[in-house]
């Protein structure tokens, strides 16, 4: 398997968001899934993008794909 890992600034880009929202969110167990790999907080691409689609359904009104 091959699923590209980000790190907190390459992951705040894709999401538009500042590297210290990842770190608030991450910090109150909320937004994306996130692990270490040794003191680095990385991502897994796919799942970020997951996360967003996720976001995406949970804000549109009932009824709408």
């Amino acid at each position: 398997m091959n699923r590209r890992i980000l790190g907190i600034p390459e992951a705040a880009t894709l999401l538009s968001r500042s590297p210290d929202t990842l770190r608030w969110w991450r910090k109150r167990n909320e937004g994306p899934p996130s692990f270490k790999i040794g003191r680095r907080v990385v991502y897994f691409e796919d799942e970020l993008l997951a996360w967003v689609e996720e976001q995406r359904r949970e804000s549109l009104p009932p009824g709408a794909a």
